[in-house]
């Protein structure tokens, strides 16, 4: 930590390779940083997506500070369904949130880690996608922070939004997970290539396919008005 730069922070790198004491923890910040990106609106700019498509390259290494299981295919689902966990455990703390502080975030002023202006782009996101959003928001920076609050504040059924959170939560934590395990395998594999040395590249491409999106739908809105 005595090398820490703030830009760290919003490098997921980091947060696998975090030492505590001498010893990793990096399954346990990673677990964290899940939960919090879908339960704490504070978690908005937190790394989501390149965190687990990198979890899934560092599969190992992170099992190894948890549970190690020799089978590889059972150890990087382990670790996929324990993200998957911790994302259900945050829409559900989401959710509640929401439920219990109804329409006091709208009258509440920005500051540093609330916006207003995500709060309503993750509304709109929700009315015109109904239960699905829950889904979709997973795959979405920003709105997957804000979307079960909506559905808290909205009072969405309880039981289809679990229905919708656990799906959501297995497809996201899988999906980028064992894609990255299994490409960093392939590559390494056959053709030699190391994806570890190309971090910072993967890092970029990933945050630009998955902000891209967001940035059309705003740009769209924009040039509308």
């Amino acid at each position: 930590m005595e090398n820490f730069n703030w830009a760290d922070l919003i490098n997921p790198e980091f947060y696998i390779n975090l030492e505590l004491a001498g010893h990793k923890i990096g399954i346990y910040v990673v677990l964290f940083i899940i939960f919090a990106e879908t339960g704490l609106f504070a978690g908005f700019f937190l790394p989501g997506d390149s965190l687990l498509f990198l979890a899934g390259i560092y599969s190992v290494d992170l099992m190894k500070e948890f549970v190690y299981i020799e089978n590889d295919f059972l150890n990087v689902s382990a670790l996929a369904g324990l993200v998957a966990f911790a994302g259900i455990l945050g829409n559900c703390f989401g959710y509640w949130f929401g439920a219990k502080s109804g329409n006091y975030l709208y009258s509440k002023e920005d500051s540093f880690i609330f916006k207003k202006k995500y709060l309503i782009e993750s509304q709109a996101f929700f009315d015109r996608h109904g239960g699905r959003a829950i889904i979709f928001a997973r795959f979405l920076p920003v709105i997957r922070t804000f979307a079960p609050i909506i559905a808290g504040i909205v009072r969405m059924d309880f039981k289809r939004f679990m229905l919708f959170n656990i799906l959501s939560s297995l497809l996201w934590a899988y999906s980028l997970i064992l894609s990255g395990h299994y490409l960093y395998k392939y590559l390494l594999d056959k053709h030699g290539v190391d994806l570890t040395h190309y971090i910072e590249y993967i890092i970029i491409i990933l945050v630009v396919l998955t902000t891209t999106p967001i940035l059309m739908k705003a740009f769209k809105r924009k040039k509308v008005a």
